[in-house]
């Protein structure tokens, strides 16, 4: 890799502030963000180097210290660092969007500040221009003018969109071993294939918009910048999941994300989704509520009662239906006697979606937000497709071709729609793609193990969270110990 020359230094020092202990270990590892570089150039001025050449001086002789304290190693050991251990998650931070793009960022908190995002590729220094892709369906809009087709993207959202795709295929994928060794026990329901749901939502958004969801939830925590070992130590039911292992697979929750669960009833969130609106233009906040539901819920009687109080009291609500066309084996024509799912607002405008297509998932959630916050609810279908079955107790092969399932691989993959756009545009190579995808397997991997090592909950946690602080089974004398005897 290059040496980072001064104007890295002065971009590194700008992004972190005060971290002055991350920009060292970057410094030794020789791992700046070189896709910064370009932007650091273009926009810092000569007048602006003089204000930090103190900074970078004692920067400089700092590495050099540790350097000798270290024995001079600077090779890519996690030994070699003292905040290895601690300052991954740190580093991440660093990996913002360049300036030039400020624009399209200033709605949203990107991916890249979240755990689910590393390292983008270091070998090339990534172009700061915009791009603008295509999606590739047009929006069918009821009651609403749709949104252009054409998205602005960057370089480096491009390289994010693939990256986390792919770690959270990779994640499903790892699930699905981990159960069928009984490492994850009871319902258990993954999202490969809707991929592009989660993560172009997630780009157009922020952290204090709020997601909640149905059951398949695992990728969604991702996108809300829950952490693998959070992921998996929960499906194991250990104490380090993100519910302390008393959730499992079906009740994800990360509430400082922004992300108020998966649910194990059908289409209940919907009722707790309107009300999380509710809350926020209660609180006059400037944001919005996706409620995530699946074809099967669609029909469900709660979801058109909340949907009414929503456009009543003109909440900032989008219902999203996640259309994977079959409701447990169930297909939706046998389902639904009308399964144009936007529709089904009568008086509230909606909007389908390629669900296989990130940018038009990004487009669509960009437009429902503006129109939530000024008009109340709308309905976006998105039209998208899982891989797996039901759940792990269903083989998926019964009430669909095993062609089918090939055949929307083949042609419609929302992760291979992102490879070849990056391709296309020359951002990475086929190899540095499969790099990355090396990487993430290892991630996986390592996370796995930590979780195996997680402690499982202490019987005592069957009292935690249960009633408010003072009530329910201690207020009536009922004594912790003697039902502690009786737990294997």
């Amino acid at each position: 890799m290059p040496s980072a020359t001064e104007e890295d230094f002065m971009y590194a020092i700008e992004e972190a502030g005060d971290w002055r202990e991350p920009i060292l270990c970057y410094l030794q590892r020789g791992e700046l963000p070189r896709d910064k570089v370009e932007a650091g150039r273009m926009q810092y001025k000569a007048w602006r180097r003089t204000k930090y050449e103190f900074e970078i001086h004692h920067l400089k002789q700092d590495v050099s210290t540790q350097s000798v304290d270290n024995g001079g190693s600077s090779s890519g050991d996690g030994g070699d660092c003292s905040l290895e251990k601690n300052s991954r998650k740190r580093r991440h931070n660093l990996r913002r969007p360049s300036k030039s793009t400020a624009s399209m960022a200033a709605h949203r908190t990107t991916a890249l500040h979240k755990t689910l995002a590393t390292a983008v590729l270091a070998t090339r220094h990534l172009s700061t221009a915009a791009i603008t892709v295509e999606t590739s369906l047009p929006f069918t809009a009821h009651k609403i003018d749709p949104p252009s087709r054409s998205v602005e993207t960057s370089p480096q959202e491009l390289l994010t969109f693939f990256r986390d795709m792919a770690l959270m295929r990779r994640m499903e994928i790892a699930a699905d071993s981990l159960y069928k060794a009984k490492l994850i026990r009871g319902f258990c329901h993954l999202y490969d294939g809707q991929e592009a749901v989660a993560v172009g939502m997630e780009a157009a958004i922020n952290n204090k918009d709020c997601i909640i969801t149905a059951y398949r939830d695992h990728c969604l925590f991702l996108g809300r910048g829950g952490t693998l070992l959070e992921a998996f130590a929960e499906l194991m039911g250990r104490k380090d999941g993100c519910s302390k292992g008393k959730g499992g697979s079906m009740h994800f929750y990360k509430k400082e994300g922004g992300f108020y669960g998966g649910h194990g009833i059908v289409g209940a969130q919907v009722p707790l989704g309107c009300g999380l609106a509710f809350a926020q233009k209660y609180s006059k906040d400037e944001n919005v509520t996706f409620a995530l539901y699946g074809d099967g819920a669609a029909n469900q009687g709660q979801l058109f009662e909340a949907l009414n109080m929503a456009a009543l009291w003109d909440l900032p609500a989008i219902l999203v239906c996640e259309n994977n066309h079959y409701g447990m084996g169930t297909a939706e024509w046998r389902a639904a006697k009308s399964p144009a799912y936007y529709k089904r607002g009568d008086y509230v405008p909606g909007l389908k979606v390629d669900g296989m297509d990130a940018f038009a998932v990004k487009q669509a959630c960009k437009f429902a937000k503006e129109h939530a916050l000024k008009n109340g609810p709308i309905i976006l279908e998105m039209d998208t497709y899982r891989y797996h079955g039901h759940s792990m107790s269903d083989p998926g092969s019964t009430y669909r071709t095993r062609d089918e399932i090939s055949g929307v691989r083949q042609e419609r993959d929302p992760i291979e729609r992102i490879r070849k756009l990056v391709l296309a545009h020359d951002l990475a190579t086929e190899k540095e793609l499969k790099d990355t995808e090396k990487e993430i397997r290892k991630e996986v991997d390592e996370a796995i193990a930590k979780a195996k090592e997680s402690p499982l909950p202490d019987p005592s946690d069957l009292f935690t969270n249960v009633y408010v602080k003072g009530y329910g089974v201690e207020a009536f004398g009922a004594d912790r110990k003697e039902l502690r005897g009786v737990l294997p």
